[in-house]
């Protein structure tokens, strides 16, 4: 299948810990709120959310056996609320990314900190037309923007950073999923379909594609740009071949430009997985999706006082995903999003 193609539609037969509702893990200075008043806000939200999948967002993030956590994450269900405007056929933005950082933490903070600010200031505005393009080109735009001015962040310093990340960002634009994703991180989608049995069953559906420097087209840009692939790794030392940073790499072929998918949201998707690789070095995808529903169908968890049941779940079965992957005996940070999708 073509990575840049949609997705098919589904066949149609007869802080670590915490859920979160509009957060983003983020040091820098709080977003600026919505200048409306709460009743203009709650009629907002109503007319927002009507006939649209109803998206929370469930974070777990463990250390594992590092010194320091270089992952960072967001989670905003919200996002429309902090835009001046929107398209006018437009009602809801939301945004989930995991950033796996890897020579510090620098990279992945300042992604998290500013992607989606990028994103919200170079979304197309007004009437427009050909909405899915202007999207795509959004986010191409916004990565590879992000990227420069990390790099001049860190070749201005002394020494200089050559701190990196990974990206994994999930765009909802009312309905449609658009996954970005450079690196090794993860996206994928559990969806219902009828089996032949007649019965309903969970199948996994991919979201996004890893880059490393073994898969040819990504060895052969490098090899082009000047540089080498030894032991799987670029010159012998990074792992993956797209990433935010690694100034020393750019010029040997690794790139910022974001591979891209879109997903239309039905009645028969469940919930989307976004983790970086410390999750899928110990699971497969269709492991943590099936760990999950197991989960999810576990009717003896308890919940925390004013939670929903299933609000409970979601976050137990985010949790134990996480604490499980560290169980297996992984090493590196594990970072797990959670989003429980309701029509």
């Amino acid at each position: 299948m073509d990575l840049f193609a949609d997705l098919p539609a589904p066949t149609n037969n007869t802080d670590s810990g915490s859920t979160a509702e509009d957060g983003v893990q983020d040091r820098g200075p709080k977003r600026r709120r919505d200048p409306c008043s709460d009743d203009e806000k709650n009629e907002t939200e109503k007319k927002v959310c009507k006939g649209l999948a109803k998206l929370k967002g469930f974070v777990a993030a463990r250390r594992g056996e590092r010194d320091d956590m270089q992952d960072a994450h967001v989670i905003l269900p919200n996002l429309h609320t902090h835009a001046d405007t929107l398209p006018t056929h437009v009602s809801r933005l939301a945004y989930f990314a995991v950033f796996d950082g890897h020579g510090g933490a620098r990279a992945s903070q300042f992604a998290a900190e500013h992607l989606h600010r990028t994103l919200l200031s170079k979304f197309p505005k007004g009437e427009v037309e050909n909405l899915d393009k202007l999207v795509r080109k959004c986010l191409l735009d916004s990565f590879r923007h992000t990227d420069e001015e990390f790099l001049k962040k860190a070749s201005s310093q002394k020494p200089v950073w050559k701190d990196g990340s990974t990206a994994t960002c999930v765009l909802v634009v009312d309905d449609d999923l658009y996954v970005a994703n450079l690196g090794d991180s993860r996206a994928v989608l559990c969806r219902l379909e009828h089996a032949e049995d007649g019965e309903e069953r969970c199948v996994c559906v991919a979201l996004s594609k890893e880059h490393n420097p073994t898969i040819y087209e990504e060895r052969m840009r490098i090899q082009r740009a000047g540089g080498t692939v030894r032991d799987g790794r670029v010159l012998g030392v990074l792992e993956v071949s797209r990433s935010i940073g690694d100034g020393q790499y750019k010029r040997c072929g690794v790139i910022s430009t974001p591979d891209l998918r879109r997903c239309a949201l039905s009645p028969k998707d469940k919930f989307v997985i976004l983790a970086c690789d410390g999750l899928f070095k110990v699971f497969s995808a269709d492991e943590a999706v099936q760990f999950i529903n197991n989960i999810l169908q576990d009717e003896s968890l308890e919940t925390k006082e004013g939670q929903s049941v299933e609000d409970g779940r979601y976050e137990a079965a985010c949790q134990k995903l996480a604490t499980e992957a560290v169980r297996r005996g992984c090493a590196d940070n594990v970072t797990v999003i959670l989003i429980s999708i309701d029509f």
